[in-house]
């Protein structure tokens, strides 16, 4: 009888030692893997500048004459615009 006594225990506590090593395993850490590999370095965008021929202002410049009620003033006038050069 001890015997079979000793089975049937067995056989009873074979589920409970089962999951027991299951829960076991689900708590020891996981195997160190090695790192994800890093993003590849920012690189800046490729300007590109196109040189023009520098801008310079042309003016021309003269005298008016205006009316006034003390008198005719001479005035200076001026017009101004750009130019490529």
């Amino acid at each position: 009888m001890p015997l079979q006594r000793l089975i049937v225990i067995m056989a009873l506590a074979a589920p409970a030692m089962l999951g027991a090593a299951q829960h076991a395993t689900a708590q020891t850490p996981p195997i160190a893997q090695p790192n994800p590999p890093a993003p590849p370095p920012y690189t800046r965008p490729l300007i590109e500048i196109y040189p023009r021929p520098p801008l310079y202002r042309r003016c021309v410049d003269w005298y008016e004459l205006q009316y006034r009620p003390s008198g005719t003033v001479l005035y200076p006038q001026m017009r101004c615009w750009w130019v490529r050069g």
